[in-house]
């Protein structure tokens, strides 16, 4: 950013720069400049963690343009911000103490997302420490629209999906087509279809928000018509997405499944979005707001704070880059290196209350469990009862060998042979009390599957995601390790389910203590800290 002279402010009109804001601009612009470097070079894997998520996926392809169009968004407001006399303000090193900590317990737990928010707010963070507040709240929007480009909302993929197959199942109903469904699969007399990750629009939802927020700020100067744009930019797109899934369907339907199937299903979703989300913008241009006219400076801020030394500059970016560098420093004290011992042997549970193993297997499903260092895969019999039961150990959570993570499934979308034809949560008492299990219908030409799964961590049995990684960041915080198991139960059924519900139940409950004793054993032989 270029300090301006009063005729590159506004030509012709005679508004004097400060002479304090331009001193302290001329030491504040470099140091700002070099603190945000340091900051990514200091988390430069976090950062680079967020590229990646960039270059391999087009749902978060835009977040290439984030820092572009942030850094223009900046330049925008070049006049306002040469009028302002940055200050460094010690209290935004609380707020970066506070990220700090955020992005070491998420690293602990192994929270990526957590880690790519914290590390990106910290420049916001840094802005405060070193100009001040009211050059940060100058810079309010772009600086915050830059946590736009943080790859987020993969966890809407499922109920999105399953919105999108009930608004296309009802509408078709309400055209008087005749629909058999399955989850997130349908059929009509013209043929099958299925909901599947790329139909939940998801990437459409990302992009109308990201622009809408956009156009809010560039079109509206009244904070409630802002966040009325932004409301209405997550809700059309979730609308327009059930919209456009029910006219492809009608439109291959309607030419003999000619039409919407290839190529040209991507082109009439993306064609319907865009048409969708210019409608909005077009409709939203009818209230746009003036832009203000520019003041004096003595009309148009309040009075601030004087001319900031050099050195009290410079010594809030040598604080806020060293407070920030403290919390990886901290982080790689708790993954230092672990004693070399051998790798943990899962031993298979003994069958009991009448349970064998069968040695031929009832299925060729597998879960798709990366990176587990020891795994068993056993099925078991008890008269006409059969059960199968995966479990696999991950004695530390690192990055490609993590027990919660979204790419651990029980089966990939688009499997030659398996579908996931739904998930559901329920409640069972396993013997230990109640416990919400996550329950998985597949199927596949010859066979279906019921499957219930959980984790085992520290003792506790849960599938909640979000607190297994609480359970990780806190025992890694506190040098317990972070070692955890995935428990993985199926049986295969014909038409009702519920059968294979209730021998899960009993497999399950008649097994715990095997179970747990194989879990005890492989737990003692896992890795601990070293000293």
């Amino acid at each position: 950013m270029k300090i301006e002279t009063t005729a590159m402010l506004n030509p012709g009109e005679d508004l004097s720069l400060p002479d304090a804001a331009a001193a302290g601009w001329r030491t504040a612009l470099p140091a700002l400049i070099l603190a945000i470097v340091a900051i990514l070079a200091i988390y430069w894997r976090t950062a680079e963690s967020i590229e990646a998520i960039w270059s391999r996926s087009e749902t978060f392809a835009h977040g290439y343009l984030i820092v572009p169009i942030s850094l223009w968004l900046i330049w925008t407001q070049r006049k306002a911000l040469a009028r302002l006399t940055p200050s460094p303000d010690y209290l935004g090193l609380l707020l970066l103490a506070g990220l700090g900590f955020a992005w070491l317990a998420a690293a602990a737990g192994q929270v990526q997302i957590v880690q790519q928010y914290a590390m990106v707010a910290m420049i916001p963070a840094v802005v405060i420490v070193i100009a001040g507040r009211r050059v940060a709240r100058a810079l309010a929007f772009p600086l915050g629209f830059l946590l736009l480009g943080v790859p987020v909302g993969e966890a809407l993929i499922p109920p999105l999906m399953d919105w999108t197959a009930d608004f296309t199942v009802t509408a078709l109903r309400l055209t008087g087509i005749p629909v058999f469904r399955e989850g997130t699969f349908f059929t009509i007399p013209s043929g099958q279809w299925s909901v599947v990750e790329g139909c939940s629009g998801l990437r459409y939802l990302i992009a109308s928000i990201t622009v809408g927020a956009l156009f809010a700020y560039l079109s509206y100067q009244k904070p409630w018509k802002r966040i009325l744009f932004v409301v209405l930019s997550v809700i059309v797109p979730i609308i327009a997405n059930g919209m456009r899934a029910y006219m492809i369907v009608m439109i291959a339907h309607l030419s003999d499944m000619k039409l919407a199937l290839g190529i040209d299903h991507l082109i009439y979703g993306w064609l319907f979005f865009g048409i969708v989300m210019l409608l909005l913008f077009w409709i939203g241009s009818f209230w746009r707001d003036p832009e203000p006219a520019i003041s004096a400076p003595s009309a148009a801020l309040p009075p601030g704070p004087g001319w900031a030394p050099r050195g009290a500059i410079a010594g809030a970016a040598v604080a806020a880059v060293v407070l920030a560098g403290a919390w990886p420093l901290y982080a790689a004290h708790l993954d230092r290196s672990v004693e070399s011992i051998a790798a943990p042997r899962l031993t298979t549970p003994v069958p009991a209350r009448g349970w064998s193993i069968e040695t031929t297997a009832a299925t060729d499903w597998r879960p798709r469990y990366d990176g587990a260092a020891a795994s068993i895969f056993e099925t078991y019999r008890k008269g006409d009862r059969v059960a199968m039961l995966y479990i696999g150990f991950y004695p530390q959570q690192r990055r490609g060998a993590e027990l919660v993570t979204s790419t651990n499934v029980m089966v990939v979308q688009k499997h030659p042979i398996w579908a996931n034809v739904g998930e559901s949560r329920r409640k069972e008492d396993l013997g230990k009390g109640s416990l919400t299990l996550r329950e998985t219908r597949l199927r596949a030409t010859t066979q279906r599957l019921l499957i219930w799964d959980f984790f085992h961590i520290s003792g506790y049995e849960l599938t909640n995601p979000y607190l297994a990684k609480l359970l990780f960041s806190r025992n890694k915080l506190l040098d317990r390790g972070d070692a955890g198991a995935a428990i993985i139960l199926a049986a295969p059924y014909d038409l009702d389910p519920d059968a294979a519900a209730t021998t899960l139940r009993e497999f399950a409950r008649e097994m715990a203590p095997s179970i747990d004793a194989a879990l005890a054993q492989v737990e003692n032989r896992a890795p601990a800290p070293a000293p």
